[in-house]
């Protein structure tokens, strides 16, 4: 290693070979920090590094790996075979080199499947030709498909001598040959394994597996919540160690901590939380208002790289069940000393912000503190104690102050024109067996809003104050809609005589127009849905962009240390920025951030994902009784292999496949999306209403399956439809042989 003598001259630049060799050997990504550590540059001489290292990424000797880290990048050949393992954030899928000699596979962005081929899913294996699309990216296209690979491990529901698998994406039973069993009983979820060797020529039927874990049955309580755990890799114990820690800890002392406990800071959340980790309060002043926002302070108790800490970090984040919690911190922390309980004392970060009468923010002030919640209020009660001008049993005023500060907030929200969409979250009632009760759009109130607005606000003062002190920070960044999305959004938002400005012009509060223009259409929640699919998705990054969707130029999550790793961060270089105590945020911690990142927005979207499939299984479970009932819908998707319907009455969604819509020869038209159909003159497009029929509901897999209830479609179409115009797909003209309705072509899904 080169390294630059105290007060010497500074060493030469690197060659390209130098720079090529070093990242050759490195063990993983590197930035320019380590390589201007190993080279022993000089920070004067960053400028000429970034032009040396923008010069390789040109000529594809390295790859950017996240934002502000590289590796070296081997040209991979013009045909390879792939194996598909996810999809990017727009829903496409995701492919790697089967066989590959380097230390980490190059992803291959796959370009969509050709008109009547089944949509590729993980697992799958193809023969494709890539295409260098830039310093270090590459598109492939599907030559041949050359089947699936194995799974190392089976997820399903044992029944005699078989293993159904719960992904809708897998078809296949698995069979189970006579000791290979463990022990299980049909109607457990189990974990099996495929036995080596094992082939269809030699059993006549499914791939043999043996059952290798069993996890309980699945008519038992929580059930679907153990299934989406374990189908999504959710750790969900806490080793010993962890619990351990959590458990020795104490009381906050007052100490150096500022003594809020004579301000009437409350807590307000929903009915069934657990965890408080936010209290507000505000005031009126002479100018405008003062606000208070008190977060439960974790970084007291987790402190970097102890056991609870590498924990949290490994979660990133708290999953959200119908009817149970994966914490990311162990109970004695999350609902224990870490949650701000009404009449204990308890340590916090707090903001005091302060704004005009117009809502706009005059000066903020960060600190730690001592606080004792006033009150434990959930959302309806405030909302309720609002709507009747009382107090929710807080003194005199209390409420009107919080929602006299909030419209100062919102006001100055609507100026800046953000982007809120109005989709209530589904809630799933269960009763003491587990069973499904009702499900049911979740209200959004007034006092939502509230507390969304008051997090915002110290959000953004967490970002501001990090950059004032020159602190790494973990931003949420929100970039805008792609080229492509955009195109999309157009093509559906024309079809309501709506247009949008270029995508380069275009601003959230060109959304949120479109938003308040139809709102009373009936089609105002397909409209939120596929204006939501066109977003890109948040992320953290400790390099900002900024928050498109909020209309912010900094934002960073500051409010939700008990359930977001990325708010224990921020909290982290704060305490370490303002010199508030010993455990900020370590240079190893602050190094990782983009490693950090990049993990930490994977956990967040395997929550999310884990949380609509137990919502869609519990769904599916509610429906199974429902079987053969009519009910109103809308089309909420137009794909090559058949519509997605949504049920008005509860959100339901599920599919109609080809076959099951009536014999004729259908077109595709993408940008319209819309299915036609020649010889009858029917159409369907997105947001159109239907009737539908309940026709299959397979809890275990969470899928529903409808059929369209109409009359003749002969009857009125017209005498001589049209002859489809240039540009549009064929999709067939004869329901697929051997097609049953309920069994759409493997890797149908929702669009997103």
């Amino acid at each position: 290693m080169r390294r630059r003598e105290t007060g010497g001259e500074p060493n030469p630049l690197p060659s390209r070979e130098e720079l090529r060799a070093f990242l050759r050997e490195a063990p993983g990504r590197m930035g320019k920090t380590e390589i201007s550590r190993h080279f022993g540059l000089s920070s004067d001489q960053r400028p000429a590094l970034r032009a040396l290292m923008a010069a390789l990424k040109e000529e594809g000797s390295i790859a950017p790996v996240g934002r502000r880290t590289i590796r070296h990048s081997a040209n991979l050949p013009d045909m390879a075979a792939l194996e598909v393992f996810g999809t990017d954030p727009d829903g496409e899928p995701l492919a790697r080199p089967i066989t590959w000699e380097g230390a980490e596979k190059p992803v291959i962005h796959m370009h969509p499947e050709r008109a009547g081929q089944p949509a590729l899913a993980p697992g799958d294996r193809v023969l494709a030709r890539i295409t260098r699309i830039g310093p270090g990216r590459y598109e492939g296209r599907t030559f041949k498909r050359i089947g699936r690979g194995s799974p190392s491990r089976i997820l399903g529901i044992f029944s005699t001598g078989l293993v159904e698998p719960v992904d809708r994406r897998s078809r296949a039973a698995w069979v189970i040959p006579p000791g290979q069993e463990n022990g299980a009983e049909p109607g457990e979820l189990v974990y099996a394994e495929p036995i080596p060797g094992g082939s269809r020529e030699r059993f006549m039927g499914p791939k043999p597996a043996r059952v290798v874990e069993r996890l309980g049955r699945m008519d038992e309580p929580r059930a679907v919540s153990r299934l989406c755990i374990a189908a999504h890799n959710i750790p969900d114990t806490f080793p010993d160690e962890v619990i351990e820690a959590a458990e020795r800890a104490k009381a906050v002392p007052l100490g150096s901590r500022d003594d809020l406990r004579d301000i009437p800071l409350v807590t307000i959340d929903g009915e069934d939380a657990r965890d408080f980790d936010d209290a507000v309060f505000a005031e009126p002043e002479e100018q405008g208002w003062r606000v208070i926002v008190a977060i439960a302070d974790v970084a007291h108790y987790v402190r970097t790289d102890a056991p609870p800490d590498r924990e949290a970090r490994l979660r990133g984040n708290s999953v959200y069940f119908p009817d149970r919690v994966v914490p990311m911190l162990p109970e004695a922390l999350s609902n224990g000393w870490c949650s701000l309980k009404p009449d204990e004392d308890r340590g916090c970060l707090y903001v005091e912000m302060r704004f005009d009468g117009a809502g706009t923010k005059t000066g903020h002030r960060f600190g730690r503190g001592l606080m004792r919640s006033a009150a434990r209020l959930t959302y309806e009660r405030v909302q309720a104690a609002r709507d009747a001008g009382e107090d929710a049993g807080l003194e005199q005023g209390h409420v009107a102050r919080l929602y006299g500060a909030y419209e100062a907030l919102l006001a100055a929200r609507l100026r800046r024109g953000t982007l809120d969409l109005d989709l209530p979250e589904r809630r799933v009632i269960l009763d003491a067996e587990g069973k499904v009760l009702s499900v049911a759009p979740r209200p959004r109130l007034d006092s939502h809003r509230l507390i969304e607005e008051f997090m915002v606000a110290a959000n953004v003062c967490a970002a501001e104050e990090l950059e004032r002190l020159h602190m790494p920070c973990m931003y949420r960044v929100h970039d805008r809609p792609s080229d492509e999305k955009m195109e999309g959004l157009r093509g559906f938002l024309s079809g309501f005589g709506i247009t949008l400005p270029p995508s380069n012009l275009v601003r959230p509060g060109d959304f949120a127009r479109v938003l308040e223009r139809t709102k009373d259409m009936p089609e105002a929640r397909l409209i939120n849905e596929t204006i939501l699919r066109g977003q890109s998705q948040a992320e953290y990054d400790p390099e900002n962009i900024g928050h498109f969707g909020l209309a912010l130029p900094r934002y960073a999550h500051f409010t939700s240390p008990i359930r977001r790793y990325a708010d224990l961060l921020v909290h982290r270089a704060l305490i370490r920025g303002l010199k508030l105590g010993d455990d900020g945020l370590s240079d190893a911690e602050a190094a990782a951030m983009p490693d950090i990142g990049e993990h930490i927005t994977r956990t967040e979207r395997r929550a999310a994902l884990a949380e609509r499939d137990a919502v869609e299984r519990y769904l599916a479970a509610y429906m199974a009784d429902r079987v053969g009932a009519h009910f109103s819908a809308r089309v909420s998707g137009v794909t090559r292999f058949g519509l997605f319907v949504t049920v008005e009455e509860n959100g339901a969604s599920g599919i109609i496949p080809l076959s099951a819509l009536p014999d004729d020869q259908w077109f595709h038209e993408d940008a319209a999306m819309r299915l036609l159909g020649r010889r009858t003159g029917l159409s369907f497009s997105l947001g159109q209403e239907v009737e539908v029929r309940l026709s299959e509901a397979v809890p275990r897999t969470g899928s529903l399956t409808f059929q369209l209830m109409m009359g003749d479609p002969r009857a009125t179409a017209p005498r001589k439809a049209p002859q489809p115009p240039r540009g549009r797909q064929k999709i067939t003209d004869r329901k697929p042989k051997g097609a049953r309705p309920g069994k759409p072509a493997r890797g149908a899904k929702p669009p997103r």
